[in-house]
Formats: C-alpha cells, sequence, structure tokens
C-alpha cells in the first residue's frame, strides 16, 4: 500500500515537472521519491562558506541493463532502492552509480562533474546520473552529458538511484536529509561547517572531504582539487584586479605620453601565488612576490619576478606545504618590509589560506593607510575571514583613500567551466582510485584504509566520525637512512699495494690491446702489394685516432647533431661513384653504357641525395639550439680561404701540376671533416663545425673533379656526374626542407640508409667493371663493402620506419633470433671465401666469375636481410644507438671503399666516421644503460616471450597537471 502511494505520488509529480522530456532510462533504473521531498528551490545551509571547488564524474549503463532511449511513462512503478553500503565492500563498477547534483548555494555556477570527466567513469563501468541543468551555468547542456554515456535525470531521482553523490558546495539543509546512508563527495571543511559535520555523521553518510586531501603524497596531487581551483582563483584575481585599476598593466611610451607599468605584489607563492605572478607577468606587469618559505624563492624567480627577503634568515615551511608560525623578531622585520612595499606597488594579491583555518592578516590597517588612492587589493582568502584589515567576503570595496579591496569569495566560479573540468578530473580520478589503487583490483570500488588518500579524506564512516582524531595524517616517509659505515680504513702501505694491482691491470689491458694492433699492422704489412697500400694504411689509423679523440668532448646535448653530421659527411661514397663515371671509356651520352657504369651513377645520385640533406638537417638541427641573445655568424668571410683553395687547384689544372694539388685538396678536405667533429663538441661552435662539414664534402668533390680529370674522363662523364649531382642536391633539399623538428632524427635514418645503398653500388660497379683483374686485397674491400652497405641500407630504412611510426615500436622477437642471425652470418662468411677463391668450387663446374658473382650478390641480399632483422629485433626506445651503429658501419663501408680504389681521402673521412661512431655508440650505451653487445647484434642476450604472453606491466603511473609537474621538477633534486 506505502508503495502504491509513494508510486502515484511520483506519477503525479513528474507528469508535472516532466510531462514531455525524453531521456535515456536504462529499465533497472527504478526510483523512489524519499517522503518530505520539496519541490520549492533549495536554500542553503547556514554555515560558514568556503573557498569553492568543481568536481566531476563519469558513469556507465550498468551491464545488462536496457540502454534504450525510452519516454519517460508516469504510470511507470517506481520501487524504493535500498541504500548501497559501498566502504568495505567490493563493489563492481557496473554495479556503482555515481549522481552529479545541480549546485544549489547562491552565485555557484561550478558543476562537480563535466562531461569530458564523466567520459572516464562510463569508460570504466559505472553508471553517472546527472540532474537536470546540472551544468547548464558552465556551459555544458544535457545533451553533452547524454553524449558522454550519461542519464540526465530530476533531482529527485538522481537522489533515489545514486551510491555516491558529487558535489563542489557542501550540502544545504534540504539536501543533507536525502543523503541518509549515502556516499557523499564534496568539499566540507569539518573543522569550519561542525554542525554539518555532525549531522552527516549520525544519519550515516559516508563522507569524503575533497578539502581534506593529503597534499604531501605525490599521487594525491591528481585529485587535488584545491590547488586545481587555486590555479583558476590566482589568474582571475589578476583579470579582477586589472578590471578595478585605472591603469594599465603594462607601460607604454607614445606620443601622448608615457605611462609607467603597474606594480604588483604577490603575497604567498603557493599554486594561487603562482599562477597570479604569471598571469601578472604576462599582462606586462612588474611583479614581486613574498613567502616565508625559503624554497619559492626559486620558483618566484625561474617567472621573472623579484623575490622579496626578511633580513632574517629563518625558513617558514611547515608540515603539509603550507607555512609555519615565525618568530616575532622575524614578524616586526616582514612587517616593516611590508609597509616599505604598500607604498609602493598598485596592486597587492594575498593567497595566505589553510582549510579549516582563519586567514592570518598580512595586509593591517597602517599598510592600507599608506597605499596610493587607486592601488587594488585582491583577497583569495576572504571566505576565511581574510588577508587584508577590511576585507568583507563577496564584496568589493573602497578604503577612505581610495583603496580597492576585492573580497571575491567564487573566483574560480567566474570560470566555470574550465574550473568544472579541471574539478571534475580530480573526483573522476579519485573514484577510480578508491580500490585498486591498493587492491590492484581492476574494476572493484573497495575502500582500503592502507590507502593514504583514502585514510585522509574519509571522514565519517557508517555513522563513526573519523575526522580528525581517528585519521592518520599523511607524512612523507623518511628518507632512507644510511647504512652504517661498515668501511674498512686502509693503511697507507695496503693503499698503495692496492693502486699498484689497479695500475699493473690498467697495464696488462693496455698490452692486450696494442699486442693485437700490432699483430694486426704486421698482417697487413706481409700481405700489402706496394708501398701505396702501407701509406693508405697510415693515413687510415691517424684518421682514426683523430676521430676517436674529438668525439670525446662532444656535449651529449649535440649527439644528435654529431650524428647528422657524419651522415652527411658519410655521403663522400660519391666519390667512388664519380671515379666509376670517369673510368673507361663513354659512348658519348649522358645514358651510362655498362652495367659499372650504371652502378656508378646510382652511388653518385644516392650520394648527393644524402650530402645535401644530411647538413640541412644538420643545421636545422642546430638552429633548435640557437637562442635570441646568441651572436651573429659571419660565415661568409669563409669564402675567401674556399676561393683560394678551388682558385688553385683551377690553376693547377691549367699549369699541368693537378696531380700534386689534388691530393693536397684532400688534405684540405679531411682535416676540414676531423674539425667539423671536433667544432661539434659545444654549442658555440657546433654551426661552425656543420660549415666545416659542408667544406670538407665540396673540396673533396672539387679534389675527386681533379682526379676525373687526370683519369682522362671525357667529357660524357663530368656531364654525368653534374646532372646526378645536381638532381641529387635538389631532391635532398626538397626532402630536407619539409621536415619538422619532430621528425629531424627519423631522417637522418632515411638518409643514411641512401648511403648504405651507394657502397652496395659503389663496391658491385668496381667489380663488374675490372672482373678478372682484381687481386685479393681489393675483393676483400669489395665483398666487405657490399656487406656493410646492405647492414646499413635496410637496418637505416627499419630505424626510420620505428621513429616515425611505420612500425610497431617494440621488438621483432622472432623464435631463433640470435640463431637465425649466426646462419646468416656463416653463410655470408661462406660466400666471401668462395668470391676470394672461387676455385674451392671447381670440381663442381662452375665458372670462377659466375661464383664470384653469385658470391657477391648472395651476400648483397643476406647482408640486406641481416641488417633488416638486426633493427627490428631492438626496441624504438633504442633507434639513437641504433643509428649511431649504422654511422659507424657507413665509415667502415667507405674505409673499404678507399682500400679498394686507393683513395687516402675515403679511407681518412670512413676512418673518422667509423671510430667517432663506434665510441659515440659506446658513450651512449653507458647513458643509457644498454649493453653494446645487444644493440650491435640485434638483442643478444635479451629473453624473448614465448608466443602469446603478455608482458606484465608493473609499477605505478601518476598523472597529474602541468602545474603539478612543473612544481615537482622545480622542487627536484635528481630528474631520471
Amino acid at each position: 500500500m506505502k508503495d502504491n502511494i509513494v508510486g502515484a505520488a511520483a506519477a503525479a509529480f513528474l507528469s508535472v515537472i516532466v510531462p514531455s522530456h525524453s531521456f535515456t532510462l536504462p529499465s533497472s533504473h527504478r526510483v523512489a521519491i524519499p517522503n518530505g521531498v520539496s519541490t520549492t528551490p533549495s536554500q542553503p545551509f547556514q554555515y560558514a562558506s568556503i573557498e569553492p571547488h568543481l568536481f566531476s564524474t563519469v558513469s556507465d549503463s550498468k551491464k545488462g541493463a536496457d540502454t534504450t532511449t525510452k519516454k519517460y511513462d508516469p504510470s511507470d512503478d517506481f520501487t524504493g532502492k535500498s541504500p548501497s553500503k559501498i566502504l568495505g565492500d567490493k563493489v563492481p563498477y557496473s554495479d556503482l552509480t555515481v549522481g552529479v547534483l545541480k549546485e544549489s548555494y547562491p552565485g555557484e555556477n561550478r558543476v562537480s562533474i563535466a562531461p569530458d570527466s564523466a567520459k572516464l567513469l562510463v569508460k570504466a563501468g559505472m553508471s553517472v546520473v546527472v540532474e537536470t541543468g546540472a551544468g547548464e551555468k558552465a556551459s555544458f547542456s544535457d545533451a553533452a552529458y547524454v553524449s558522454a554515456g550519461c542519464v540526465v535525470l530530476p533531482r529527485e531521482q538522481i537522489y533515489a538511484q545514486a551510491d555516491v553523490v558529487t558535489k563542489i558546495r557542501p550540502p544545504d539543509e534540504l539536501e543533507v536529509p536525502l543523503l541518509s546512508k549515502k556516499t557523499l563527495v564534496s568539499m566540507i571543511s569539518p573543522g569550519i561547517n561542525s554542525d554539518l559535520y555532525s549531522e552527516l555523521t549520525k544519519q550515516e553518510t559516508n563522507v569524503f572531504a575533497l578539502d581534506c586531501v593529503p597534499r604531501m603524497l605525490s599521487r594525491a596531487q591528481t585529485y587535488d582539487v584545491l590547488s586545481s581551483q587555486a590555479n583558476i582563483a590566482g589568474y582571475r584575481a589578476v583579470i579582477e584586479a586589472a578590471n578595478n585599476f585605472p591603469r594599465f598593466f603594462a607601460g607604454q611610451m607614445t606620443a601622448a605620453g608615457k605611462v609607467p607599468p603597474a606594480k604588483v605584489l604577490v603575497l604567498g607563492v603557493g599554486v594561487a601565488g603562482l599562477a597570479a605572478i604569471q598571469t601578472a607577468k604576462n599582462m606586462g606587469a612588474i611583479v614581486r612576490a613574498f613567502d616565508v618559505r625559503a624554497v619559492t624563492k626559486e620558483q618566484v624567480e625561474s617567472m621573472g619576478a623579484t623575490f622579496l627577503e626578511v633580513p632574517i634568515q629563518e625558513d617558514g615551511a611547515g608540515a603539509g606545504g603550507y607555512a609555519k608560525e615565525m618568530s616575532d623578531e622575524y614578524k616586526a622585520a616582514q612587517a616593516q618590509l611590508m609597509l616599505d612595499q604598500a607604498g609602493d606597488v598598485d596592486v597587492i594579491i594575498t593567497t595566505a589560506l589553510i582549510p579549516g583555518r582563519k586567514a592570518p592578516i598580512l595586509v593591517n590597517q597602517e599598510m592600507l593607510d599608506v597605499m596610493k588612492p587607486g592601488s587594488v587589493l585582491v583577497d583569495l582568502a576572504a571566505a576565511n575571514g581574510g588577508n587584508v584589515a577590511q576585507t568583507e567576503a563577496d564584496k568589493v570595496i573602497t578604503t577612505s583613500n581610495g583603496v580597492t579591496i576585492i573580497g571575491y569569495t567564487d573566483l574560480p566560479s567566474r570560470l566555470a567551466s574550465t574550473s568544472s573540468t579541471l574539478f571534475g578530473n580530480n573526483v573522476a580520478k579519485f573514484l577510480l582510485s578508491i580500490g585498486p589503487q591498493t587492491t590492484k583490483e581492476k574494476g572493484i570500488f573497495q575502500i582500503d584504509m592502507e590507502d593514504d588518500a583514502v585514510q585522509n579524506m574519509l571522514i565519517t564512516y557508517k555513522g563513526e566520525a573519523r575526522w580528525p582524531d581517528k585519521i592518520t595524517p599523511f607524512n612523507p616517509p623518511p628518507p632512507p637512512s644510511k647504512a652504517e659505515d661498515d668501511t674498512v680504513e686502509l693503511s697507507e702501505e695496503e693503499l698503495l699495494l692496492a693502486a699498484n694491482e689497479q695500475q699493473k691491470a690498467d697495464f696488462i689491458r693496455n698490452a692486450g690491446i696494442a699486442s693485437a694492433a700490432a699483430f694486426a699492422l704486421l698482417a697487413f704489412g706481409y700481405n700489402a702489394d706496394s708501398s701505396d697500400e702501407v701509406s693508405l694504411m697510415a693515413t687510415f689509423a691517424l684518421a682514426g685516432l683523430a676521430g676517436y679523440q674529438v668525439v670525446w668532448g662532444v656535449a651529449p646535448a649535440l649527439h644528435s647533431p654529431l650524428m647528422a653530421v657524419t651522415n652527411a659527411i658519410s655521403g663522400m661514397t660519391a666519390v667512388g661513384g664519380m671515379l666509376l663515371l670517369a673510368d673507361q671509356s663513354q659512348s658519348g651520352g649522358l645514358i651510362p653504357d655498362s652495367p659499372s657504369h650504371w652502378m656508378g651513377a646510382i652511388a653518385t645520385l644516392l650520394s648527393f641525395v644524402n650530402i645535401s640533406g644530411g647538413f640541412l638537417i644538420t643545421g636545422k638541427m642546430l638552429d633548435l639550439f640557437r637562442r635570441p641573445e646568441d651572436p651573429n655568424d659571419y660565415f661568409e668571410f669563409y669564402a675567401i680561404p674556399s676561393a683560394l683553395i678551388l682558385g688553385g687547384l683551377g690553376a693547377a689544372y691549367l699549369g699541368g701540376n693537378l696531380d700534386s694539388v689534388s691530393g693536397t685538396v684532400s688534405i684540405v678536405a679531411a682535416v676540414c671533416c676531423i674539425a667539423a667533429i671536433a667544432g661539434l663538441a659545444d654549442q658555440k661552435t657546433a654551426r661552425t663545425g656543420n660549415v666545416l662539414g659542408i667544406a670538407g664534402v665540396g673540396f673533396g668533390l672539387a679534389s675527386t673533379f681533379a682526379d676525373m680529370s687526370i683519369l682522362g674522363a671525357e667529357a660524357a662523364g663530368f656531364q654525368q656526374v653534374a646532372l646526378l649531382g645536381g638532381v641529387g642536391a635538389t631532391a635532398g633539399a626538397a626532402v630536407a626542407s619539409r621536415v619538422g623538428p619532430t621528425e629531424l632524427p627519423q631522417t637522418v635514418a632515411a638518409f643514411h640508409s641512401l648511403v648504405g645503398l651507394a657502397a652496395m653500388a659503389g663496391a658491385a660497379g668496381e667489380y663488374l667493371g675490372n672482373a678478372g683483374n682484381l687481386d685479393a686485397g681489393t675483393l676483400t674491400a669489395i665483398y666487405l663493402a657490399v656487406f656493410i652497405g646492405g647492414i646499413t641500407f635496410t637496418g637505416s630504412i627499419i630505424a626510420f620506419s620505428k621513429l616515425s611510426g611505420m612500425m610497431n615500436s617494440a621488438p621483432l622477437q622472432l623464435p631463433g633470433r640470435d640463431q637465425l642471425n649466426l646462419g646468416m652470418v656463416g653463410m655470408i662468411a661462406l660466400g666471401m671465401v668462395a668470391f676470394l677463391n672461387p676455385a674451392v668450387v671447381d670440381s663442381a663446374g662452375f665458372n670462377p666469375d659466375s661464383v664470384q658473382l653469385a658470391s657477391l650478390s648472395s651476400s648483397a641480399i643476406l647482408s640486406s636481410i641481416l641488417g633488416l632483422h638486426l633493427v627490428a629485433s631492438i626496441g624504438s626506445a633504442d633507434m639513437p644507438v641504433v643509428i649511431t651503429v649504422l654511422n659507424s658501419y657507413s665509415g667502415w663501408a667507405l674505409v673499404a671503399e678507399g682500400f679498394l680504389l686507393g683513395n687516402s681521402l675515403l679511407a681518412q673521412v670512413g676512418a673518422l666516421i667509423g671510430f667517432s661512431g663506434a665510441i659515440l655508440t659506446w658513450i651512449m650505451c653507458e647513458a643509457m644503460g644498454r649493453s653494446i653487445t645487444s644493440v650491435i647484434f640485434g638483442g643478444v642476450g635479451t629473453s624473448i616471450a614465448a608466443p602469446g604472453e603478455t608482458a606484465e606491466i608493473e609499477g605505478e603511473v601518476t598523472i597529474g597537471s602541468v602545474d603539478n609537474l612543473l612544481e615537482s621538477l622545480l622542487e627536484a633534486d635528481n630528474i631520471i
């Protein structure tokens, strides 16, 4: 009978207020209208007001519920839903409903859950019901909530349906009875609103007080509505001050006269104070700030403001991140400082507010009396009595001497949309943390007192008042105590003995390295065919030593530009292609007339693409480091020595001594390339290093043109080089000019692949043009150049694909990964044996030339597959190191080309790039904690996940705002 009466009353009531309103209502949502519900507008509870805040939650339709849209039917029978018992019990998200009420406090424009925040809860599996019109004043329509997956209902049905009710302001006298035996998430301030707190406890309302968040708990910053709203309050305070200030904030100098900038003083450098400082600075004011906590000085100065200091050393940092009470001596000195500032500044913004306590007076009557007419004070602590002597809450007053005091308590509400969204995100993330944060059970809401955030914010639970006596305030764990020093002190004799042992070990290691190098050099000498080869080895060794030495001085921040510039220099593979086009007779046309010439054309074209694009990419990288205050560069003066060198080369051509001068110019090219890497050691000389690299490659190409002339190249050969070089350089410049800052690293890898392919083409062309007439040393160099070039070619393509997101960033983990790599290396080694000595397969009746060609082709194919697999087996996080490895490989390919062509320039530049790349690889592996063996050999030594095995994600992720991140960075001693 009682249920029928309630149902009839509900039908009559709803037929009046929603006669034709359509909304999504799952069939499982049966609503009872509580007895005593009044349809008259709610009146605010007579409790002390607090700083306004916003909260947002999201809910999802319950599993198994009928979520089809239906029009409300007044004849529906609403059955009462018993109060849910959430705390302590495991409640699946699918059984949990979050209710969002429209704020009833006069002038409150925010809503506790914005649509974007609601999506978080809906996606997690909760149901969210929102009161009709709850977000209108914050510019959130009911339709926006429906789109987010919420159900929009009248106010009475929110109370009947919701397990958890969210609000911003404390509930008023009409709302409190409706929250009996439910869970409330709201701002409460139990220390001020003691009557409200007592009433909620008596009726067994479980209350999470958002203003009781443990602010020293790092992950609680995600739930910290005090900070998110204080940030907005600080911003809005400056806007209100500017609106009431009778001058510009920014100074101006015009023909009509000079307007000085406003002087703004911010008292209290918390979240609100920092936001006020930033906003005032952005508006052009002169900003000063003061705080008793010395740690805030660096934060203030980092924003360009002046930090005021009391001439007495005393730190005011207290518990919970707030300021502590200072000594009388300090207060007297502070008062004098503030009095002096009050007479000088135009705007004062006060932010000293600790929730639940009366605000301290920062600006007394004496300070007010000395302020200039037209000055403005904005008191962010007006809700708790104010920091200014004459502050009146929610009023703007003007003192007898013309000073305006703004005491608004609703500053965040004046930016309702933004503050609602931030507040809502805080609360949604808090709700989603209750349970999973400590129990690790996803999708289960469960109160766990082991959760410091829950334990501090749960102020009443099942009729038991927990605040303040039963709450254990969170304090950060003390720094780990240093283990007792059990180091045994050694005597002088023992120290000397240990030093001798270490010295002996170092000498043994160095002697071993020197012995290996001596053996290698002697082996080379015994097998060298001429003194020219020995001379070539000498230039290789010296260039390698130079590359080894200069790379150690490169700053870590310049490692990427270093990789880019060495990649561009490795475009000297063009030398091999140009000499191939010069070697042998040409038909007289621009089209290559033999396989050897085709290989030379490919090598030349690709190399010029890399040279042009590589140096442009390096320049773009270095521009990212350029600061406005850096002095100008006058590289145009370098045209004088460049013209002298090139002019001398031209004169040598006319004078008949081109051979010796060409060799001299190649020495200049090698020196410039070495100086280029040395220039990358410091930001001040980095751009000069790039220019020297361009000069080195330019001189090297000029020297090669001279060598072509010495070899008797026909006009067609020069024309082909000019055409191919022009097309390649244009293409490289076109690609590089379109690359954005975030795409620079992967573009370096893309260009690098061209170097590998050019090295393969150059070596193959040398073989094809001289098959049957090559000695063992030259054949070895050709095979190694093809092998290294193949790995560089495909490996660089995979590195580009991973860095650009075209491939999965995870490492490829084929079964038998290491065995596959070893097998391919073994097959390539067997191919080299057949290539160097085709007689080993004479018994099979194969032609030696065919055996060599097949061996070289198989090496090209297998090395390309090997490069692909080696790099694909490494994750994207290690791609920068992989690129340095490939960069080193390209250097060794150049060395091989240098030896097969007898070209000292290629041997020198190749040794420079090879050694510098190898050292840089070691440096980066050490810095990143990577195994250099694993990087070089495609992840060798790392485990391979079993098929279908999912990697377990461990640890915790804390998500916070930009302001929280900024504050954490400023306070951190070390950043990883």
